[in-house]
């Protein structure tokens, strides 16, 4: 159920009398249970380490109660999936406008008085941009405009002119921001309190100047500056953007006995030894196999077999088995379990909320 971290009057969170009854009230409820603020402070009081001892406590509930068996933690999945995070998809014009805003708006907060703002100007600019940018068939426009120099020696197609306004009103983006960018660094000189609560922002913005379209580890969201950009090769999205996470499940049962996030976008063998270790301490037992995907093809030190979907019928049977209907799963459950992704509206640490501890 895709529930958003802030309630709604008319919404299914306390309107809808089958969510209250399936959530285990026993009365319809007029009001929310919680402030969706005093979830977030609870979350961030527990962190990493509370969540762990949750987890902990809860795969040696199932071990007390018989739903998992006392050898099922010795057979386990590890794969790694993308924690989508909440932010707007990035694109040049929407950053340099966010971070034109936001040193305006903190300028005018600490009394820092600017020569100009260019917040209309550069909203002006932002919304140019994105009409120019609208018609996205820059590759046929430019096989169409060299087919024209060859008939006729000369023309133009309908958009040619839109790409290269769009590229000038992100030049003039670009010029807003670092004059509102150089005029803050200067009136905040020699002030040392300024100079403290100025440097995140400051730095986030001077690397969104600084960096091109090319380049590697790009800034992709003001308020969330972890974000990367993952590739996972599905058609309808190539690219997502998040952070990666390691799920590690038991075969038999599917109990979840790991969920750890990385920074950044590792390779997927690098973080198979992080995700295993964390497994130990919840389970407390040392795995017998380890079944992952291809991804993590590599040399590994490990004192139990690492088996990798192949070819082989009888690997790709035990893979197939493994991921089967595990709704916990990365990439192989939500297609062969028919599951779907848990989309969590929420921006704090995505190993909380592969547990399921999303804001309400």
């Amino acid at each position: 159920m895709r529930l958003s971290r802030r309630p709604k009057k008319n919404g299914i969170e306390y309107d809808n009398a089958y969510c209250q009854y399936f959530s285990g009230f026993e009365f319809f409820q007029h009001e929310a249970p919680i402030d969706a603020s005093t979830m977030t402070r609870w979350r961030k009081r527990i962190g990493p380490e509370g969540l762990q001892e949750m987890l902990k406590a809860s795969v040696e509930a199932a071990l007390d109660s018989g739903t998992a068996r006392p050898n099922s933690p010795e057979r386990i999945t590890v794969d790694t999936t993308v924690q989508p995070k909440a932010i707007a998809h990035p694109t040049d014009s929407r950053l340099y406008l966010k971070a034109i805003q936001i040193l305006a708006r903190q300028a005018k907060r600490y009394g820092i008085e600017l020569r100009q703002s260019h917040a209309r100007l550069a909203k002006a600019a932002a919304v140019r941009a994105g009409r120019y940018a609208h018609a996205r068939q820059f590759r046929r426009m430019r096989r169409e405009l060299k087919r024209l120099r060859t008939y006729l020696g000369a023309g133009r197609y309908a958009h040619a002119r839109q790409f290269r306004r769009m590229r000038r009103e992100l030049k003039r983006l670009r010029t807003y921001l670092g004059r509102v960018f150089r005029d803050i660094s200067r009136k905040i000189a020699g002030n040392g309190e300024l100079e403290a609560r100025f440097a995140r922002l400051l730095g986030l913005v001077e690397r969104l100047l600084a960096q091109r379209p090319k380049d590697k580890n790009k800034l992709y969201s003001m308020h969330a500056p972890e974000v990367v950009c993952i590739s996972k090769g599905k058609a309808r999205a190539p690219y997502e953007f998040g952070c990666k996470v390691g799920t590690r499940n038991n075969n038999r049962e599917g109990l979840v006995l790991a969920a750890k996030s990385f920074q950044g976008n590792p390779y997927d063998g690098h973080t198979l030894a992080a995700t295993v270790d964390q497994a130990a301490q919840i389970g407390g037992v040392e795995p017998d196999r380890i079944y992952v995907d291809k991804g993590y093809r590599g040399p590994y030190e490990f004192g139990c077999k690492v088996g990798i979907a192949t070819t082989n019928r009888e690997g790709l049977v035990l893979a197939a088995k493994s991921f089967e209907g595990n709704p916990y799963d990365g990439q192989h459950a939500r297609s062969d379990g028919r599951s779907g992704r848990a989309d969590w509206r929420c921006r704090s640490g995505p190993h909380l909320r592969r547990q399921g501890l999303s804001r309400p």
